[in-house]
């Protein structure tokens, strides 16, 4: 009924145009689509346009949700969200640009919902995700807490939610006779109020927030995960996101290299390419807690590695290269 009207357009060309134009910058515009189309994104962010820069678009954090509901929690279907994502590089890769992002204020954490935020893998998976994320064309999005690994708050009953949408779900659900048992699993898989807790900042009384009550208590796991703890150190997650973030300023084809995805109905393994005129990047992480052995041709033999997330070896010499649990890495190679 508002979105996508028949001059919506003129109007945002206007508002670049009489508000951006001429005027000390650098400005940047992002619009906000859930339900854009790729046609539509084209439109928006076209460069001879004058529109947007980019576009946010929410196909990847709807999947696993329900239509109908978005507390009908589905589970993770890692295909298909490759396969949203990748269409998305595919579909702007010449005309527009994307907005990446794992989450935000109305997400839940990225590293529960597409990674594993058990202790054993935490720091693994949430940097996997980062690479995954950071490797690909367009402009990274870092939510509060994400560049720490911050986790959904465990919640376990409804009381505990402050979001009005989640705490008007669970009362149709009583009144309706559903199944509450289902009901507190999305909830506590999806609602925004895990997004919405105190910023971990360090291990004092609430994380180092606030010194009153907060809206919503902070996460417990705040006495080991938190900024303080992170910011000195060399092997956090947060020390992980500063070197993907600087190899990003320091190689111009993770601006501009060519997209092209691998192994795409492995629900396990992740992996693409950037490529050039003079040089390649393989961007390769598996995404489970199994180790898993994968075969490359021969064009990467000899690729030296750039980034990776735990021990690996410091250049491709076999096609087999062997990945452990939530293992990711980014190899180069000259053309």
């Amino acid at each position: 009924m508002f979105a996508d009207g028949p001059r919506v357009h003129d109007y945002l060309a206007e508002m670049t145009r009489e508000v951006f134009t001429g005027r000390d910058g650098p400005y940047l515009t992002v619009g906000e689509m859930p339900g854009v189309t790729y046609e539509q994104a084209r439109l928006y962010t076209g460069e001879d346009r004058g529109e947007l820069n980019m576009v946010f678009q929410f196909d990847h954090v709807q999947l696993d949700q329900s239509k109908f509901n978005k507390f009908d929690y589905l589970g993770l279907d890692r295909v298909a969200l490759k396969e949203t994502l990748h269409r998305w590089q595919r579909e702007l890769a010449a005309t527009g640009w994307n907005s990446l992002y794992w989450n935000n204020h109305d997400q839940p954490r990225a590293v529960s919902r597409f990674g594993d935020d058990d202790p054993a893998h935490w720091y693994r998976s949430a940097t996997a995700l980062a690479t995954i994320l950071h490797g690909m064309k367009g402009t990274p999005y870092i939510y509060q807490g994400e560049e720490l690994g911050m986790t959904n708050y465990p919640f376990t009953c409804a009381d505990q939610h402050r979001d009005p949408e989640a705490a008007n779900y669970y009362a149709s659900v009583l009144e309706l006779g559903l199944d509450e048992g289902a009901a507190l699993t999305g909830l506590a898989k999806i609602s925004r109020d895990n997004a919405r807790t105190p910023m971990q900042w360090d291990s004092t009384a609430h994380a180092g927030f606030t010194t009153g009550e907060p809206w919503l208590p902070v996460n417990p796991n705040y006495t080991w995960l938190n900024a303080a703890a992170q910011q000195d150190a060399t092997n956090s997650v947060f020390a992980y996101y500063r070197q993907l973030i600087q190899l990003r300023h320091d190689r111009p084809i993770l601006i501009d290299g060519d997209f092209t995805p691998l192994f795409e109905d492995d629900p396990h393994i992740w992996a693409y390419t950037r490529m050039s005129d003079i040089e390649s990047l393989l961007i390769i992480a598996n995404c489970g807690t199994d180790p898993r052995t994968v075969t490359l041709d021969d064009g990467w033999l000899g690729a030296r590695l750039v980034q990776a997330n735990s021990p690996a070896p410091a250049i491709i010499d076999n096609h087999n290269i062997a990945l452990d649990s939530w293992d990711a890495r980014i190899y180069h190679k000259p053309a």
